[in-house]
């Protein structure tokens, strides 16, 4: 059986030290590194030791009970958080880490929100119980209260005889179960155990043991009933289907796809193309083109790894020769008819519906070097863009590079990565908003291209979507209207850009876009028409839409002294947050709540200079809100949207055999195709 599982934590939660504890008792390395020495082997990479902090998501393998486990250890550090979502998405199993001397933190509440909407189940490990300040019976009511109420305490390995308040947890969670117990009768070791799998797999039920990682206690007990409590069920046999979660480069410059295998196997000279999702049941399925032949696969340990000839179903590599995959991406041997979430592949559950990642950055920063040139440092910033999609490399309208970051340790991270890969020296500009714009209600948006010997019409319909769902696509228009090669093309052109807002010319999210109808020319249709009317219908829509200006919003968790609740309190209205009740813990107070990012960015100072360093702030990403000083920014960014001629509204007909310009606001009078209306 081959299962995957990853250790999550806020920072300083113990992760790193944890998961050197359990590698060694897997056997895997001969003494438990630490991370004030800087031997640990998960972070291998060189910035990693220098700052004591996980920055990337790295792996390991091994064997146990006879079953074939893959690890990985994630980042803590919030700036990172985009590399721990990436993770969750390879994991059949989570390790939770919970700080038993301070609870529950804002962060860990992220962190298993984050693990519900992947459907991770999750264990938990109460680590740091060898403090003074360690409380076990308050973090349990915290973890009850604030994550959630099916939890309970395993205070030791599970033996022969069970815990007879472990059979009553199962018992309240299976009936079968129940009504033996209830009954009195004798209920067999291994079918409380089943239950139990099966309750933890389903996540209503989540069972918390306790140690101390840096004294390696507790470690190997937990593992053991981990073991014995998980479960997977993937089949080597059918078709071959994988999920992208990493891309990485080697030291040669080589780059590495890591993903997971879902179904099937996968071989060496296997032919790899990126699987098309699921399309609606008007549209049949294509065959996948020839795509890109594997070279490499590797297993990876750490730093280490190892060639291998295929990879089978469950298992976690990194394969070399691919240059199209990207994460999240779903791959499957190309020349198959095999599509994502299709019963063919022997997957359950439809792939349309996987969650999105929604760990987004919050500021933009303009990036200088004094020793580069800006195409040479270009180059360099879309190669790292590679490995870390959040980065959004970018041209500003000065033509200046611009890159996404989520917080100033991001960047400082970012400017070490460059010295050391590249030599490149850089500075950047203090970092702002990244601001996105929305729809309120759903609109028509009409497109035309038709200049001489060209031809395009397309209709779209623009529907808000929840929070965090970025640009999706459907299509509602027939083959028999307009091919399907034509309405694939439409989708390119669609993902292939980040469109932009008109109130501010901020990236357009959490949209969907349905293709309604469409247009082509038997002669004169040809390459680029559909990208010019399709981006031209998007515009077109945003014209006549009631937009909505988003801003990133942070959670955060304030910890001070009691005396200074009220101020703290005050300080949050101030800058638009909003907060929780407080909760006392001993002398101090700590106060959950979010607000926007451009309020709290620089908070945590402020915060310890009216403490006199008593009081700190810990902020994590909370996705985008409506912006709450819209009015001010839309004046500060004084975006021109008529100036804008890479993003017209206006659509482009043909009379007497010459094109003329018609403004957004008299398109459908020009239309070939009847105007759909919003029902």
């Amino acid at each position: 059986m081959r299962k995957t599982f990853g250790v999550l934590a806020h920072v300083d939660g113990g992760k790193t030290t944890f998961s050197e504890q359990l590698l060694y008792h897997a056997g895997v390395i001969r003494t438990a590194g630490r991370v004030d020495q800087g031997n640990t082997v998960m972070d291998g990479d060189a910035v990693e030791k220098a700052r004591g902090i996980t920055i990337y998501a790295d792996q390991s393998r091994f064997e146990y009970g006879g079953d074939e486990y893959y690890f990985l250890d994630t980042p803590g550090h919030v700036d990172f958080a985009a590399e721990t979502e990436r993770a969750v998405t390879a994991l059949d199993y989570a390790v939770l880490l919970v700080d038993a001397s301070s609870g529950v933190a804002a962060h860990t509440i992220t962190l298993f929100r984050m693990l519900k909407r992947f459907q991770v189940p999750v264990f938990f490990f109460l680590n740091k119980t060898d403090l003074n300040t360690a409380d076990l019976e308050r973090t349990m009511d915290e973890i009850k209260q604030r994550l959630t109420r099916d939890a309970i305490l395993v205070e030791s390995p599970l033996g022969r005889e069970l815990p007879e308040e472990l059979i009553e947890f199962a018992a309240g969670r299976d009936e079968d179960i129940m009504e033996d117990y209830l009954e009195g009768r004798s209920i067999e070791r291994e079918r409380i155990l089943a239950s139990l799998r099966k309750i933890v797999k389903e996540g209503s039920g989540f069972l918390c043991m306790k140690g101390s990682a840096l004294k390696d206690q507790g470690v190997a007990e937990f593992f053991q009933v981990f073991h014995q409590l998980t479960e997977t069920d993937y089949s080597e046999e059918g078709p071959f289907l994988g999920s992208v979660y990493k891309v990485r480069h080697d030291p040669d410059g080589q780059r590495i796809v890591y993903m997971k295998v879902l179904s099937g196997k996968l071989e060496s000279r296997d032919p790899i193309c990126v699987a098309e999702e699921r399309k609606d049941s008007e549209i049949e399925d294509q065959v996948i083109p020839a795509g890109e032949k594997v070279h490499q696969i590797r297993i990876y340990s750490g730093r280490q790894s190892q060639t291998v000839d295929k990879a089978l179903a469950g298992s976690l590599c990194g394969v070399t020769g691919l240059s199209l995959p990207k994460c999240q991406d779903l791959v499957a041997r190309a020349g198959s008819k095999e599509t994502a979430g299709s019963k063919e592949a022997g997957i359950e559950g439809d792939f349309r519906t996987r969650p999105r990642l929604q760990m987004l950055p919050a500021f933009q920063a303009r990036v200088t070097s004094g020793n580069t040139d800006s195409h040479t440092l270009f180059n360099q910033l879309k190669f790292l863009e590679d490995e870390e999609p959040g980065l959004c490399v970018r041209l500003g309208e000065d033509k200046s590079l611009m890159v996404s970051v989520v917080g100033k340790i991001q960047l400082e991270v970012l400017s070490q990565v460059l010295k050391e890969r590249f030599h490149t020296d850089v500075t950047f500009s203090p970092p702002k908003v990244l601001y996105r714009e929305t729809i309120a209600a759903p609109v028509m948006g009409f497109g035309h291209y038709e200049p001489l010997r060209h031809y395009a019409e397309v209709h779209l319909r623009l529907e808000p979507a929840p929070r965090g769902s970025g640009i999706t696509f459907a299509s509602e228009c027939h083959v028999d209207t307009l091919s399907i090669n034509y309405q694939n093309l439409i989708k390119t052109h669609i993902f292939e850009k980040t469109h932009k807002g008109i109130l501010t010319g901020s990236p357009l999210t959490d949209v969907k876009i349905v293709l309604t109808a469409g247009r082509s020319h038997l002669k004169h249709t040809e390459g680029g028409d559909f990208r010019e009317a399709t981006y031209r219908a998007i515009r077109q829509g945003l014209e006549k839409a009631r937009n909505i200006l988003l801003e990133p919003w942070y959670q955060f968790e304030i910890t001070a002294p009691e005396e200074y609740t009220g101020k703290i309190m005050a300080d949050i209205q101030k800058r638009s947050g909003v907060f929780d009740p407080p909760r006392q813990n001993g002398a101090e107070m700590s106060i959950s709540g979010s607000g926007p990012a451009a309020a709290f960015m620089d908070y945590g100072m402020e915060l310890a200079a009216a403490t006199r360093g008593s009081g700190s702030i810990s902020m994590i990403w909370g996705g985008c809100r409506e912006c709450h000083n819209t009015e001010t920014v839309i004046a500060e960014r004084d975006y021109d949207k008529g100036a804008d001629k890479e993003n017209t509204s206006s659509s482009v007909f043909c009379s007497h055999g010459a094109g003329f310009v018609v403004n957004w606001n008299e398109v459908e009078q020009y239309i070939h195709l009847p105007a759909e209306e919003i029902m």
